[in-house]
């Protein structure tokens, strides 16, 4: 189940953690060159990089105060994590995936704003919890890398088909509400032998046992689970049933809040997964304006200063008695509305940009506003009117779309990173 995520405050949070996916300096490399606990095709992860990564996953689940699970299953967790993450980037980098100084530079600016911080603030905090802010670039970088070559994958998906949404809410199946739910996943490989399979079904028996037992189901995810959010406690997110597949949304959708499925079989391996919580889906209003507008456009022959002269006097003939729509008809420069009078019909937020919009909340109905310019020209609206519709059942449909895009991708994600760990030339090193 994984999810394509933005680089929003939760992928800093990320970065806060793993800094130790930044590439080791030459130095690193040659203090720790006895100390390699991993071959990764042509790259190396180094018991340095290891060790801060796990300090790093160790203080966050101590910071939401969650149970730490046993340090050599953590260590393994980690180490793959670190793998997983070193293959992409290596898959990026071949494919021709490349981020510029400027690409980290943006998302720097969109990381710190997201936190209320400027970049200068951020790094200020950085370096205070001891984080070196040329490796937390190198990490971003990494992670854009990474990002890219995620949503190629989704890109190459065929679009959901008009027919496909059509057949997921005329089915009986369909649902509405949203889960917030955890995932715990043992994985089999393609063409898995009888053995490799009931190994599989035995462990994550073994795991629900002690999930009975009181174990936390977010220290099992971390101490256990092989799918791409172990190290988050498992958490997948708010999922609607519909992009979920049907093997889980039978199980899910009998949970109450807190409660947790069997085991269950998947194509991809066997999987548990634990309601967090749920919400219903409200219903969904779209705000809409009713208003008319004049247009004195600016052009070569038309100053901005002659065109505010205009609209100021046309504005002055309407406050003194005269039609709106007759002045419309004769002087305004919009061609979609003069012919109407200057009527733009209903018409939803910010349809006619963010300077008309706010003219607009300002004013009572009937009520002609002051001049005001946009890069087409000068203005004058009259707002006649404003209402509420229910767009519910758009937004339904545009929720089943989404669901099934999500659905699809994290199946397509899923997949593509199995058969390049699977492929993939990895020789662990930590002890036995």
């Amino acid at each position: 189940m994984t999810a394509l995520r933005p680089l929003t405050v939760p992928l800093l949070a990320t970065l806060l953690t793993l800094g130790a996916f930044a590439a080791p300096s030459a130095a690193q490399q040659f203090e720790e060159i006895d100390n390699i606990v991993a071959l990764v095709e042509e790259d190396v992860v180094l018991r340095s990089e290891l060790d801060n990564a796990i300090f790093g996953i160790v203080e966050r689940i101590r910071q939401q105060g969650g149970n730490l699970p046993p340090q050599d299953l953590l260590e393994k967790q980690v180490l793959e994590r670190l793998i997983i993450r070193k293959l992409q980037v290596q898959r990026a980098f071949r494919t021709g995936i490349r981020v510029s100084d400027t690409d980290i530079d943006q998302a720097l600016v969109a990381l710190a704003g997201q936190n209320g911080l400027t970049v200068m603030q951020m790094r200020q905090v950085l370096e205070s919890e001891g984080e070196d802010f040329s490796e937390f670039r190198l990490n971003l970088g990494e992670e854009i890398m990474t990002e890219r070559l995620r949503q190629r994958v989704v890109n190459s998906m065929d679009p959901i088909s008009d027919t496909e949404v059509d057949i997921l809410l005329a089915s009986e199946a369909y649902a509405g509400g949203e889960y917030h739910i955890s995932h715990i996943m043992l994985t089999l490989p393609d063409g898995a032998t009888p053995r490799q399979i009931q190994e599989a079904e035995e462990q994550i028996g073994e795991i629900y046992q002690q999930l009975e037992g009181g174990l936390d189901f977010a220290s099992a995810a971390i101490s256990f689970s092989e799918s791409q959010e172990a190290l988050d406690g498992g958490e997948v997110g708010w999922r609607d049933l519909n992009s979920v597949p049907r093997e889980f949304a039978d199980a899910i959708s009998a949970l109450r809040a807190g409660q947790y499925t069997v085991p269950i079989r998947s194509p991809a391996g066997f999987h548990i997964i634990k309601v967090n919580d749920y919400r219903e889906q409200a219903t969904v209003l779209a705000r809409e304006h009713h208003a008319r507008h004049i247009l004195i456009a600016t052009n070569e022959l038309v100053t901005p200063r002659d065109a505010m002269d205009r609209i100021r006097e046309l504005r002055e003939r309407i406050v003194d008695g005269e039609e709106f729509s007759d002045l419309a008809r004769e002087f305004s420069d919009d061609p979609s509305s003069a012919n109407l009078g200057g009527d733009m019909g209903w018409f939803g937020e910010n349809a006619y940009g963010e300077r008309i919009e706010q003219m607009l909340a300002g004013l009572a109905d009937n009520e002609v506003s002051e001049p005001f310019q946009t890069q087409a020209g000068w203005h004058i609206v009259q707002k006649l009117g404003f209402r509420e519709i229910d767009i519910s059942e758009e937004a339904q449909r545009a929720r089943a779309r989404e669901s099934l895009r999500q659905s699809k991708a994290d199946r397509e994600i899923e997949q593509f990173l199995r058969q390049m760990r699977e492929e993939a030339f990895v020789e662990i090193r930590l002890p036995s």
